[in-house]
């Protein structure tokens, strides 16, 4: 008889408190979650990611904005977002990294035109010190997993970027096409510091 290939330990791994310090009822999730409400969590207070990289949203079903965890700890709302806009998370899944190198391509316009800023194995807190002050309409990913921020210095809405091609800005979720910095997602499998943590 075949032995079971499956690694015994799930490579994803997320526990959701739903209160602030990793107080209050917790929930673990090994899998995509279209409803956290339908698995039972009422409320994300704050998270512990044990095997990551995840992405969480605002609204069931993946929609609405994104909010990327690595591993590590995340004692309340301001650990993982700087957002005014919401303190609700009601979606999540693990992240696709596809491999250790990094490569994208942010284009000016829809349909990967105009002016572009490519950038390769590298975290860009500021476009505008790269020379590229244009909005950004359509992005290609070549390879890796990328966090794109509406502003710089990694603050504002988050755009998850996977592997593969977003032809208009409403393809990643932005309702307006400015994006001014762009990070790596990288895994404790590849990287040993791997995670991101940002200063308040």
């Amino acid at each position: 008889m075949a032995s079971d290939p499956q690694p015994t330990q799930s490579s994803t791994k997320i526990v959701i408190f739903e209160q602030e310090n990793f107080q209050g009822r917790c929930h673990e999730i090994i899998s995509s979650c279209p409803n956290l409400k339908e698995a039972g969590v009422e409320k994300v207070g704050s998270v512990l990611v044990h095997c990551g990289p995840w992405v969480g949203y605002e609204k069931s079903n993946y929609k609405g904005e994104q909010f990327v965890f690595e591993k590590g700890e995340y004692p309340r709302w301001d650990a993982w977002t700087n957002s005014q806009r919401t303190d609700i998370i009601f979606s999540m899944r693990p992240i696709k990294l596809g491999s250790q190198e990094h490569k994208i391509v942010l284009y000016e316009n829809p349909n990967f035109s105009g002016k572009k800023i490519e950038i390769l194995d590298d975290d860009v807190p500021s476009f505008h010190a790269h020379g590229y002050q244009e909005k950004v309409s359509s992005v290609r990913v070549q390879s890796g997993a990328w966090v794109g921020y509406q502003y710089p210095g990694y603050r504002g809405y988050q755009y998850l970027f996977e592997k593969g091609e977003y032809k208009d800005s409403t393809d990643f979720g932005a309702q307006h096409p400015q994006i001014q910095s762009v990070r790596r997602i990288r895994d404790m499998q590849w990287h040993q510091r791997g995670t991101f943590h940002p200063i308040n």
